[in-house]
């Protein structure tokens, strides 16, 4: 048998670690961050259950409550860890990575209406792998600028041969395993935007834009099918759909339930569009027009403002951060957010092609939050350590 005073001592050890642990915590998360990550997510919460509430709405929210428990400690695990340490080890990360989504040519399932197979079964659960990697993607490029910058020089034409290699061989692996144009083209404007703030020349942008220009004919015609073709096409040229019922009816849909909600909306679960589900994947790739048709322009302006804020968090953390690795990751993750919330609100406006990218914080998805939480939580990380000597003026 313990004794009291024993059993008292260990308890106030205990408590003592646990306090400690949690001060420690504190210190080294970015709690606005955090807050504003969470906030995101708790009315992407909100909206879903809306969304959902035809389908029988409670699994949906359970489930979202769930990752948002799990995306929070995610995002403490990973502003505690140390990122330098992750990123010395970017030749493992980098075939797990390649090797994950080369998974897909033999387990992927997906959308049989798109064609996508960007998924894996595993349990219960399905997972993206072009979702849950973009973080690492960030930190991997990051690792490899920082290492050629130090060799060769950014601009030498051996380190843009090996950055283009590394890039190619993620953005090739999604397109040919799972035919998921929309993540890859996050890849791409990760990698162009990270090279951009690590201070490569513009004349390689140009150059890299007329070679994409002259290879652009052979790319659409031997790596697109008509189908996508016919998606990204449809919001410009009325003549591939001239009914609307087809390829522009989600869209079009979309932007009837924004424009009715006007300004103050509908009101919460009374949204003529949302109620019925007229709006296919609404709960995740639509989500933005459930806000626009029940909450109005006043919820548009909410969701779009925890968005730009947590964007700019991304970006003022990046050029405060400790090295140029750390600014880097930040950039790059900043990118992600960029890319896919005006792809996403571009398509729910009909000013964008559908490609079935989600609404970062908002859209249904346990990869999609996880990955969020993942990247806040890295940016939430670089914002902790110390201020630098102005590296970026190296």
């Amino acid at each position: 048998m313990i004794s009291a005073p024993a059993a008292a001592r260990f308890l106030e050890i205990t408590v003592k670690r646990f306090l400690s642990f949690i001060g420690t915590v504190l210190k080294r998360c970015d709690l606005v961050l955090l807050f504003l990550s969470a906030a995101a997510t708790a009315f992407r919460i909100v909206l879903i259950s809306s969304a959902t509430r035809s389908m029988g709405g409670r699994n949906y929210v359970f489930i979202q409550s769930f990752a948002l428990v799990l995306g929070m400690g995610l995002y403490v695990v990973f502003s505690v860890v140390d990122l330098n340490s992750i990123a010395e080890k970017w030749k493992l990360l980098l075939v797990l990575s390649l090797l994950f989504i080369a998974s897909l040519f033999k387990l992927g399932i997906g959308d049989e209406t798109t064609g996508n197979k960007a998924w894996i079964h595993i349990g219960s659960l399905n997972v993206q792998p072009s979702e849950v990697l973009k973080p690492f993607f960030a930190i991997i490029v990051a690792k490899v600028m920082v290492e050629l910058r130090r060799r060769f020089g950014l601009n030498h034409i051996v380190s843009l041969l090996l950055l283009v290699l590394l890039f190619g061989a993620f953005f090739g692996l999604i397109i040919v395993a799972s035919s998921d144009l929309g993540s890859a083209m996050v890849y791409l404007f990760m990698f162009v935007t990270m090279l951009f703030a690590g201070g490569l020349q513009i004349y390689w942008f140009l150059l890299g834009a007329t070679a994409l220009a002259l290879v652009s004919p052979m790319l659409w015609n031997q790596f697109l099918t008509q189908k996508q073709r016919n998606r990204i096409i449809a919001p410009y040229d009325p003549s591939i759909d001239p009914n609307g019922r087809t390829i522009r009816w989600q869209a079009n849909q979309s932007v009837a339930a924004i424009a009715s909600g006007k300004a103050t909306g509908m009101g919460l679960y009374h949204g003529t569009r949302t109620q019925a589900g007229t709006i296919p994947k609404q709960h995740t790739d639509f989500i933005f027009s459930a806000a626009g048709e029940e909450l109005g322009m006043l919820g548009c302006i909410l969701v779009v403002g925890l968005l730009v804020l947590i964007i700019i968090r991304c970006i003022r953390t990046g050029m405060r951060a400790s090295t140029r690795l750390d600014a880097l990751v930040c950039v790059g993750i900043a990118a992600i957010m960029i890319f896919q919330t005006f792809e996403n609100i571009g398509m729910c406006l009909g000013l964008a092609p559908v490609i079935g990218l989600t609404l970062p914080f908002f859209s249904y998805g346990g990869s999609s939050i996880i990955t969020m939480f993942m990247c806040m939580g890295l940016v939430s990380g670089v914002r902790t350590r110390p201020k630098p000597e102005m590296f970026l003026s190296e």
